[in-house]
């Protein structure tokens, strides 16, 4: 069964329905067709709320390839590999996302699927939320949690606006329900061309806890929308409990 996501402006196909939380978790496309599709292509496109139309601000001129490192966020060579590993959290709901280098201190929603088998999109209305994948794994969880927002809407620069910004070590805190902060630490800020997308190395299936945050980017077309995808590649590096101080 072929199932179409539409999240945020990004759009991409996979071969099966998503799979919970207690199987693979996060979606693991394979089709290698992300990004925003075009009217005439004859794939399901972005919802009115998500098209990824930018506002004011000038569209994303990032090149594709490595924006943080050369080294690989999986590669055992990566400087983050040898650090111990803090313990997976068990699941629970994440509510707010801070990155503190670029001044995001968001509310988080759950996000599902629609009637037609597409991932909804953080409200347009509500440029400064972001949503969480719910049916893949939570923040702290082992695997691959995902988070998506705008980068821009029709009246200006969206939550996601300045990602691409954010370098290998910079912090990513995702507070949870149950009072816990998971404390992820960036690998790698890469952007993709659409046709290029590695789906297995974003969304695969990871025996330790992992984040994607993913928003536009590259080029950006009036008719075709964005180019691209940004995508954050982070691994958890600490946890913190409801009264523990940063």
């Amino acid at each position: 069964m072929a199932v179409a996501l539409v999240v945020g402006g990004i759009w991409w196909a996979q071969d099966e329905e998503p799979a919970g939380p207690a199987t693979t978790g996060a979606p693991a496309p394979s089709s290698g067709a992300l990004g925003p599709s075009s009217p005439s292509s004859g794939a399901p496109g972005p919802s009115a709320a998500s098209s990824g139309a930018p506002g004011s601000r000038a569209p994303s001129s990032k090149a594709t390839g490595p924006r943080a490192t050369d080294v690989h966020p999986h590669s055992p060579h990566s400087p983050s590999h040898s650090r111990s590993r803090p313990d997976p959290l068990p699941r629970s709901r994440p509510i707010r996302v801070t990155i503190p280098f670029i001044d995001v201190d968001a509310p988080v929603i759950g996000l599902g699927l629609d009637r037609d088998r597409r991932l909804t999109a953080p409200p347009e209305g509500d440029a400064d939320q972001v949503g969480w994948y719910r049916g893949g794994p939570s923040p702290g969880e082992r695997g691959t949690a995902v988070v998506v927002g705008h980068l821009d809407t029709h009246a200006g620069p969206a939550v996601f606006a300045g990602l691409g910004e954010l370098d290998a070590g910079h912090r990513v805190e995702l507070r949870r329900a149950d009072g816990r902060t998971a404390v992820y630490t960036v690998d790698a800020v890469l952007t993709y061309e659409k046709a290029h997308f590695p789906n297995r190395e974003v969304y695969g299936t990871r025996d330790r806890p992992e984040l994607r945050l993913i928003t536009c980017g590259g080029s950006y077309d009036r008719r075709t929308g964005y180019a691209g995808n940004t995508v954050v590649f982070a691994h958890l590096t600490g946890t913190r409990g409801p009264h523990t101080a940063p």
